[in-house]
């Protein structure tokens, strides 16, 4: 698809435009030896008459993208290169090309050997400890905090804190897409627990994501063989029979996709598999459940084995079926799933609904002492082509960047009413959030944090980690900051263009603790082909706690009146104590230097002065400035 969007660039032609991309400059001026894939459906979109359009049929697209130098497609019409070649479309030596790289890969890969350098890691090995440290440590180092008016944070441990959200106890949630199962993932409830007595904590999920319906969880009231979860049996067949390709044992709510070609489970196939999934539901009380269901396939539910709903292609999700249950009593699930469309996929649990009373929820966190809400947004509204709809969102892409409006009247609703609070925001891209600006008093991006990621947060708001994390986007103030999506120039969009102030910039990013640089020194005022620059910089820990500091160092060049104001050219974590003084240097070889001349249509390092700016942020007030002379 990245390919198919340059052929505009070529005059319209695509056999121009993939022979310029793919040989002229991948393989012929880089040098590449690869194999070069498709994205997927990508081959499909060039003879699809709702897409591209530009050829007749699928042998003409295949061979047309083989001899322009695509080896591997993901998607299923390069089978018709034997018809291109009975057609006289391409040539079988043509092929050979693409299929040389592509058993030179899987020769390396260890494809060929009787057993995979990786077919004998065990699970112990993969899910050890020091393996469950380093998910921790890649949360805690992303986590970025965004605002801490009067220092409320890190919390004192005496408070009695609240804590809701629809993102308060969702481990699927923090996944984010395309993502491995871990054995277990901490939530943000479960990370506070492991710091406050249950006395001291309140939970209640308060609003879903984009509706004021709260979902409890039951899954985890579901339990097989004596073990939590659902057992799943996968066959490579329609007929939900004969040999088995995989079993598996389900502990979270479902969420498979095969988007990316990613299979269900290893050893079952994308396509012309079935699936059934088994457990006991074991209430604890009494009350109405629903079972919550999204899936591209056809599925059949049966509760103590009688068939209570059947269903094909849900685009959204959907309360497929609800029943009332009795604390004591035990129903049996089963689903079965069946793939019948290209990119199958299958979201499911079982649910308690219940609509939001703006009063009840007040009343129950009274005595809280503050309350942090973790909202935000979910992989299971913004991702790569999706089926969802609800409002700021669709088919995966997001049509509004604001917090979804019944987050932020549960917000707005908490200022009111005089509660200090702590907004911890899960989300993969950025939010426009204003109004939580000002009715929030500490705000913590979160992102989707994986498996150690309840651990992580909690562990800076109670103090136990000094945050660190810079924003790697630029977080607008609304929608109207952006120009038009269908508008392609850079104008206006990212730190690198942008001229209006945004409600956070790239880099920015606070720290329980402050720091102060000082004037920084440059080894050499001119620079020639093959040496470097390096940049020393005095950075003080001025405040009252150990703490990290992220080093940003920007490159601008004056005389481009076009070009970006300033871009990234190298950053450095540095860990300095309280008190003490760090001096940290930064290397800027030559080519860091390059710079689009327009004059030659190139990259490259051109004469003149740079700019060299640095500091703890993209925002022009945390930058101070030196100069270089490039030859």
């Amino acid at each position: 698809k990245e390919v198919m969007c340059a052929y505009n660039r070529f005059e319209g032609d695509p056999c121009c435009g993939n022979n310029r991309l793919l040989t002229q400059i991948l393989r012929n001026d880089w040098g590449f030896k690869g194999i070069v894939v498709t994205d997927c459906g990508a081959i499909s979109d060039f003879f699809q008459r709702t897409k591209h359009g530009t050829h007749p049929d699928a042998a003409h697209a295949s061979a047309d993208a083989v001899l322009n130098g695509t080896d591997l497609e993901c998607g299923s019409n390069f089978k018709s290169i034997t018809d291109a070649v009975k057609k006289g479309l391409i040539s079988e030596e043509k092929i050979n090309t693409s299929v040389k790289r592509l058993l030179k890969a899987r020769f390396e890969l260890g494809e060929m050997n009787p057993t995979h350098p990786w077919s004998n890691i065990p699970f112990s090995v993969i899910d050890c400890p020091k393996h469950k440290e380093l998910a921790l440590k890649m949360a805690h180092e992303s986590l970025v905090l965004l605002q801490n008016n009067n220092n409320l944070l890190p919390l004192n441990r005496q408070m009695k804190v609240a804590v809701i959200g629809p993102n308060a106890n969702d481990s699927v949630m923090q996944w984010g897409n395309y993502n491995g199962f871990p054995s277990h993932t901490v939530t943000l409830l479960e990370g506070i627990r492991a710091k406050l007595p249950d006395a001291q904590i309140i939970y209640e999920p308060v609003c879903g994501y984009t509706n004021d319906t709260t979902l409890h969880s039951l899954f985890n009231q579901c339990s097989i063989d004596g073990e939590a979860g659902f057992n799943a049996t996968y066959w490579n067949n329609r007929e939900y029979k004969g040999k088995i390709a995989a079993t598996d044992r389900l502990t979270t709510p479902f969420h498979f996709s095969a988007e990316g070609a990613i299979v269900f489970a290893p050893g079952v196939g994308l396509k012309n598999f079935t699936a059934i999934y088994r457990s006991t539901f074991r209430p604890t009380d009494s009350g109405a459940a629903t079972f919550r269901v999204m899936t591209n396939g056809g599925i059949t539910l049966f509760l103590n084995g009688k068939q209570i709903a059947e269903a094909t292609n849900i685009k959204n999700h959907t309360n497929l079926y609800s029943f009332n249950y009795e604390a004591g009593k035990s129903y049996d699930i089963e689903l079965r799933f069946i793939q019948v469309k290209d990119n199958p996929a299958l979201n499911f649990d079982l649910a308690k609904q219940t609509p939001m009373d703006a009063r009840e929820i007040l009343n129950k966190l009274q005595s809280a002492d503050v309350v942090i809400f973790a909202g935000g947004i979910s992989p299971l509204l913004e991702g790569e082509s999706m089926r969802v709809s609800d409002p700021g969102f669709k088919g995966g892409d997001r049509t509004e960047i604001e917090l979804p409006a019944i987050q932020r009247e549960v917000l707005a609703l908490l200022k009111k009413n005089g509660k200090k609070t702590v907004f911890v925001n899960f989300s993969g891209s950025a939010m426009a959030i204003v109004p939580e600006t000002q009715n929030c008093d500490a705000i913590l991006q979160a992102w989707y944090p994986g498996q150690a990621g309840g651990t992580a947060v909690a562990d800076v708001l109670f103090g136990d980690y000094n945050p660190a994390g810079r924003l790697p986007i630029t977080f607008y103030k609304s929608m109207q900051q952006l120009p038009d999506y269908e508008d392609y120039s850079m104008k206006g969009r990212t730190y690198r263009f942008m001229t209006e102030t945004p409600l956070y910039p790239f880099g920015y990013g606070l720290s329980y603790t402050r720091f102060s640089y000082g004037k920084a020194t440059l080894n050499q005022s001119k620079l020639t082909k093959g040496e470097k620059a390096i940049l020393t910089i005095p950075v003080s820990n001025v405040g009252q706690r150990d703490g990290e500091e992220v080093v940003q160092v920007y490159i601008c060049r004056p005389d481009d009146k076009e070009g970006p104001q300033k871009t990234l050219r190298g950053f450095q974590r540095v860990n300095i104590a309280k008190g003490k003084t760090q001096n940290v240097q930064i290397e800027l070889p030559y080519d860091s230097f390059e710079w689009f001349d327009a004059a030659t249509n190139t990259i490259r390092p051109l004469n003149g002065t740079y700019k060299i700016l640095y500091g703890n942020s993209s925002n022009e007030k945390d930058l101070q400035t030196c100069s270089i002379q490039i030859q």
